[in-house]
């Protein structure tokens, strides 16, 4: 950890009682910082406003009240997704006070090597893969953290100069990381998310380009290259650039050429060796390869990770195969995109079980992907009736159910030996679970009790 002394003596707002802000409100409290934490939902268990009061720190619950706007804070950490349109937010944002989110905070006391990884989709298997691959070869420490499930600035206390960190960063909390530097970036893809946060695609784009915003020629910046639009999106920054494609060839990255995945010319492993299935998996091999090899890792190396490694939760997760059926967890697919590169991955017929939020947009761009992949659908949740328009078009048959989890037994009555049964929502899981960890889990939970088996 770095030693800093500019949140020495400084007043300090913590907004969010998510695991990134809890830690970030006690990291600031060894930095020599008053703090109060603010929550606008009063906390289930006491024990975290006691281990907050007990550290010092000033709790406020129950509300977000515009009052503390005038308390005279010098910094505000917020939770990332807290809008900035919240009243209290948007006070701060007038009156001109900083405003940062615990990845900031994280990378300022950080010391080591620091890789960081953003897009629209597959950022965490491919902070994983990245993350496993430079372990592979590494003297020193090799941990993840971010968006990924676990607090930047928690690991970053316990990291020296000589270790490495590969962090997985949303579009929301760079929006607040001025400075934040990652001397290698990986951008996986961007499409059309957070719309209703960002309010355009342009400001969406930009949220996500502030990972390469203090890159210099001497970083890199690897990224997909399978679009034109995110080919000239890459001129916008000045660091090196090191493309990845599974699409087309470049001898200054990693790409496919006839099956093989090659780096800079030179070949590294046959694709279909990846245990990862999909095309989408494929490009987040490609993407970590590209930061493995930067980082001096072996070709050994990487073909062990990617032979072995089997997916990460919720994230296109091979569940089980019970007679002859085989069971797959992809609730991390909450928007469109997602789901055309998962039904992709699949060569037998596909039982989709999808639905969720209704964000008001429809599924007309599905309905090819069905018609190729999918033999049934079972559909549910505030979008059941666009879904099921666009499986009409397709001509697949549909079944209406009330969630994921009564979705599980609809779909296995109409499944046969050598089929797929897929969640692959395309939509939030907002309108009946609290997250998509929660629905995948509630729905691998159904298949056990559907087949008896746990997840393997």
């Amino acid at each position: 950890m770095k030693k800093i002394d500019e949140y020495q003596g400084k007043k300090v707002l913590v907004m969010g009682f998510g695991i990134s802000g809890i830690n970030a409100a006690h990291l600031l409290v060894k930095l020599g910082a008053n703090v109060t934490a603010n929550d606008k939902a009063t906390p289930k268990k006491n024990d975290i406003v006691d281990d907050l009061e007990a550290d010092g720190i000033k709790v406020i619950t129950g509300d977000n009240p515009i009052s503390l706007a005038n308390e005279g804070f010098d910094v505000v950490v917020k939770n990332p997704g807290i809008p900035y349109d919240n009243p209290l937010v948007a006070a701060f944002v007038k009156q001109g006070t900083p405003i940062i989110t615990e990845a900031e905070l994280g990378w300022q006391i950080f010391d080591g090597h620091l890789v960081s990884v953003t897009g629209s989709n597959g950022k965490t298997t491919t902070t994983t893969l990245t993350q496993l691959m430079i372990a592979e070869n590494a003297k020193h420490q090799v941990k993840y953290a971010g968006n990924i499930g676990i607090s930047f600035s928690k690991i970053a206390e316990d990291l020296g100069p000589d270790d490495t960190l590969v962090t997985e960063l949303s579009s929301f909390q760079l929006l607040g990381a001025p400075t934040i530097h990652p001397h290698i970036a990986i951008i996986t893809n961007i499409f059309s998310n957070h719309l209703d946060y960002h309010k355009t695609r342009e400001n969406y784009i930009n949220a996500k380009l502030n990972i390469t915003r203090n890159q210099t020629k001497d970083d890199f910046l690897v990224i997909n290259w399978d679009r034109d639009e995110w080919q000239k999106i890459a001129q916008r920054s000045q660091a090196t650039i090191v493309p990845f494609s599974r699409l087309n060839k470049s001898h200054e990255g990693s790409y496919v050429e006839d099956g093989m995945i090659y780096w800079r010319g030179q070949e590294v492993m046959p694709t279909k060796d990846i245990r990862l299935i999909g095309p989408q998996n494929v490009e987040n091999a490609l993407a970590a390869i590209a930061a493995a090899k930067l980082s001096g890792v072996t070709n050994d190396a990487i073909k062990k990770v990617l032979t072995t490694f089997s997916g990460v939760r919720h994230r296109l997760q091979y569940v089980m195969e019970y007679q002859e059926r085989l069971f797959y967890n992809d609730s991390k697919s909450t928007d469109i995109e997602a789901t055309e590169v998962a039904l992709q991955g699949f060569d037998r017929p596909v039982i989709l079980l999808a639905g969720g939020l209704d964000r008001g947009y429809t599924f007309e761009r599905l309905v090819p992907y069905f018609k190729k992949h999918v033999k049934a659908m079972i559909v549910f949740g505030e979008c059941k009736d666009k879904m099921k328009d666009a499986g009409n078009q397709a001509g697949v048959p549909v079944v209406e159910s009330e969630n994921a989890i009564t979705a599980v037994p609809e779909a296995w009555k109409l499944s046969e030996p050598g089929d797929v049964i897929l969640l692959s929502p395309a939509n939030a899981s907002w309108d009946q679970f609290p997250s998509f960890e929660v629905r995948g889990d509630k729905f691998i939970e159904a298949v056990e009790e559907l087949t008896g088996k746990k997840e393997q």
